[in-house]
């Protein structure tokens, strides 16, 4: 057999079908799509050596490589198409599936099924760096809450880099994680945890960190090594690598209003459930307008030439009448990241940002811009 990483190598081995399936797919989710860039990179990495196969996926930002256990019958390399093999994989029937490559022909099989794919080039596959800086442990059970709180705030637009990003900074003795698009801004504190030095912070893709919450969902310890460019994220045989965003994130706090004089208190299951149903009608970017006073909220939608929907729940009420209206998206998002049986939506006046938290759960806050109506 040629050693690892050069042209001529056959690989050979057997895996169960729903571990090769799974190692593929998460892999493969770091493997581009983009048309453009360099051919190889749609393509996932596969090292056996000594009954393990090693799966690796990257568009150059981002890389997620895993390990698995395989019967191999022969150690070698090979890449070979990301998203096409995933899904061959996938639709085999249960039990073993063997596959060997060489130069100019990957096989699969399982029972009766047979499939051939054309490899693509080891030689042109980037070579992965080892992490650099010092392993820190953090739980990853709080580690996953903290990102399904804060991803959902950070941009998807790639105009403003800066803000695809989510800000990891060293505080207070804890980490805060701080994420927004403009539109509306979401902060966690994990004040137990430590990665950074203090004053450190860091800017990690938003995109990186969505991938990391589906790979720490399994509970395991996750470990975070920051070097100077990249973080390096493991948890369960999984290691996630991503390049860190350069740049000034905006100075959030800024936003956060120093007192909040009208407060609402509502059960955050009824107000997400009326939310559902007021926002069939909110349509074409309409807003839903919430009409605060006394012991009732009331939720109204009204869409031109459409129709319109009203919902009126229970909640209490201090401060001065008004009605206040939000996207009906982002709204929904931020009553769903907080924690509690309850939730406030606390404001200063319909023009400006309005905070919701979650009743006992001081530790996220989701700040939303409002919308102007007539």
């Amino acid at each position: 057999t040629s050693p690892i990483g050069e042209k001529g190598g056959t690989v050979k081995f057997r895996c169960e079908r729903e571990i090769l399936a799974e190692a593929l797919a998460t892999a493969g989710r770091a493997a581009t799509s983009r048309t453009g860039t360099l051919p190889v990179l749609s393509g996932v990495r596969l090292d056996v050596a000594d009954g393990e196969l090693t799966v690796t996926g990257t568009d150059l930002e981002l890389t997620i490589r895993l390990s698995v256990p395989v019967h191999s019958d022969r150690d070698g390399s090979a890449v070979v198409p990301a998203r096409l093999v995933a899904d061959i994989v996938k639709a085999l029937p249960a039990g073993a599936v063997e596959v060997s490559v060489d130069d100019d022909e990957m096989s699969i099989s399982a029972g009766r099924s047979q499939f051939s794919v054309r490899p693509l080039s080891l030689s042109d596959y980037p070579a992965q760096v080892e992490p650099d800086g010092e392993p820190v442990t953090l739980s990853s059970e709080q580690v996953a809450e903290a990102l399904r709180q804060v991803v959902r705030a950070a941009s998807t637009d790639d105009a403003r880099a800066v803000l695809t990003g989510v800000l990891i900074a060293s505080e207070d003795g804890g980490l805060k994680m701080v994420a927004t698009d403009s539109y509306r801004l979401a902060v966690r504190d994990l004040p137990q945890s430590s990665m950074l030095a203090a004053g450190q912070k860091v800017l990690v893709p938003s995109r990186a960190l969505a991938e990391l919450q589906r790979i720490v969902a399994d509970g395991d310890d996750l470990t975070v090594r920051l070097g100077a460019r990249e973080a390096v994220f493991e948890a369960g045989g999984t290691r996630l690598t991503t390049r860190l965003i350069e740049g000034e994130y905006p100075n959030y706090r800024n936003l956060l209003p120093s007192s909040y004089p009208n407060t609402l208190t509502v059960g955050r299951e009824a107000l997400l459930e009326a939310l559902r149903r007021v926002k069939i009608l909110a349509q074409d970017s309409t807003p839903v307008r919430l009409t605060l006073g006394a012991d009732t909220l009331q939720l109204t939608a009204i869409t031109q030439d459409v129709g319109n929907a009203a919902e009126e729940i229970d909640a209490s009420y201090e401060g001065a009448e008004m009605t206040v209206a939000f996207n009906p998206e982002y709204l929904a998002s931020g009553i769903d990241a907080v924690d509690g049986d309850e939730v406030t939506l606390a404001t200063m006046d319909p023009m400006k940002p309005a905070v919701l938290r979650g009743v006992g759960h001081d530790d996220y806050l989701y700040l939303l811009m409002p919308v102007r109506v007539p």
